[in-house]
């Protein structure tokens, strides 16, 4: 898979779902129609990669810049900040709150959808233990639904022999969808390096997703979500992991903020241009 996106891709989304901002590209659509996209790259039996983009993620673009390339290779790129949403919408493009898809945005809507159609999933990632939780919990409210997984303790060299032994059980279980979740960069960066191993399935890094599930992690209550306050919540859980997260980081994107102001500036001053026919 290259990093052009596929026709039938660029055809069925509507042209103003994609935006450019603080540097990187993301697709302004519901949840819900995530969940469609999901459901035509398996009905396609295609190898495709659901990313997201939050203000960390944008954060590591600069500093990380083999990130690039995974998010260039991306068939669609969730918009995961609701900070992010509500800067977007102040420099004219068409983003609502509605737009937010993160995990925890979408879980009951996915699982659903899941346990309807008897999807396979594939968890990679988390402590030993929180997959087979998660999976008996998840497995029990939604029927129908077919979970397995590993944890990510693993050497993830490429080459090495534990990297070979999760991508042969990954390709064992056969899934139609493959739920990363290592953290960022780390789920990214290890999608990016086993691209080509890994089976044609919709591959999604979704950080502590089954932590949430297994109630290792408390996920933020709907409300929070609402507001645009998981940060808050996330920093009161986690001060020291998180601190630099949401406390430093979003500094080093000011420069690239005013320079998505700039141009929007630019924008709204250009002349209306109206062309007749002769």
């Amino acid at each position: 898979m290259d990093g052009s996106q596929p026709l039938e891709f660029r055809t069925a989304r509507r042209t103003t779902e994609r935006i450019h901002i603080l540097g990187g590209d993301i697709d302004l659509v519901r949840p819900e129609e995530v969940m469609h996209h999901i459901g035509r790259f398996i009905g396609a039996g295609k190898k495709a990669i659901i990313a997201n983009h939050n203000s960390h993620s944008l954060y590591l673009l600069k500093t990380r810049p083999e990130l690039a390339s995974f998010f260039a290779k991306a068939d669609l790129v969730e918009m995961d900040s609701t900070p992010v949403i509500f800067f977007a919408r102040l420099l004219g493009m068409p983003s609502r709150t509605f737009h937010r898809c993160s995990y925890v945005d979408f879980r009951p809507l996915f699982w659903t959808m899941v346990g309807a159609k008897q999807y396979r999933v594939f968890y990679i990632g988390g402590a030993p233990g929180v997959v087979e939780t998660a999976s008996e919990r998840l497995m029990a409210k939604y029927p129908g639904a077919v979970i397995g997984g590993r944890d990510g303790y693993f050497d993830a060299t490429p080459g090495s022999a534990g990297n070979a032994e999760a991508l042969a059980q990954i390709a064992a279980f056969k899934p139609d969808i493959l739920f990363v979740g290592m953290g960022m960069p780390r789920q990214e960066l290890w999608i990016e390096a086993n691209l080509e191993a890994l089976p044609n399935c919709v591959i999604m890094p979704v950080g502590a997703a089954f932590d949430y599930e297994a109630d290792v992690q408390v996920a933020p209550p709907p409300w929070m979500s609402d507001a645009g306050l998981v940060w808050a919540f996330r920093l009161a859980q986690e001060p020291r992991r998180m601190f630099t997260r949401y406390c430093l980081e979003p500094w080093a994107l000011l420069p690239l903020a005013f320079k998505d102001i700039r141009a929007a500036i630019a924008r709204r001053r250009e002349p209306l241009r109206i062309t007749t026919s002769a």
